[in-house]
């Protein structure tokens, strides 16, 4: 058995490191933290994806970098969803949800402050991978609170079934891998 799942980003390759989900399946493990190149080149090519939109959104913590660098390059503002309450918050929103990569229960906060700067405004919600779609939905239910329009999901590799969806943005795809 590889140990390497082996991924094109838009015309960029990356080796991904096979982890165990279950004793079942396997998933490719996508990290973009310290990947320079690719964060770059992850955004750049979302961008030319997407309709036109005012803010982006995203929830903690990977997807953070390729936040950064799609604000920068579009001159548009990010907010980062916390998972966590902060001191600084001012009228906290919080759902929960429960993510394939995460054990347990997780929670998402945007703070009322930033909630009010995109309300009515057009928001990409983006994320680094898409799979189950849970992480899609509490961000939907949390913006929701705000009144913005979603205009588009987006992330950089949709995972299993969620490549077959028509209703997200996505740059390439991994699977789940059978055992």
């Amino acid at each position: 058995m590889d140990k390497y799942y082996t991924v094109d980003i838009a015309g960029l390759k990356r080796d991904l490191l096979r982890c165990p989900l279950n004793e079942h399946l396997d998933i490719a493990a996508f990290i973009m933290f310290g990947d320079v190149e690719l964060t770059v080149h992850a955004a750049t090519e979302l961008i030319k994806r997407l309709p036109e939109f005012d803010y982006i959104v995203t929830p903690e913590a990977k997807s953070i970098p390729l936040a950064y660098e799609m604000s920068r390059q579009s001159g548009k503002k990010y907010f980062v969803a916390r998972k966590k309450a902060k001191l600084y918050m001012k009228s906290p929103v919080t759902v929960s949800v429960q993510s394939i990569t995460t054990s347990g229960i997780q929670t998402l906060i945007l703070d009322g402050v930033d909630g009010e700067q995109i309300k009515g405004k057009r928001v990409v919600v983006l994320d680094d991978v898409i799979s189950t779609g849970e992480s899609l939905r509490a961000m939907e239910e949390l913006l929701a609170q705000f009144n913005c329009e979603i205009v588009a999901e987006a992330a950089v590799l949709a995972e299993g079934d969620a490549a077959k969806r028509d209703d997200i943005t996505f740059l390439g795809t991994i699977p789940l891998i059978e055992k």
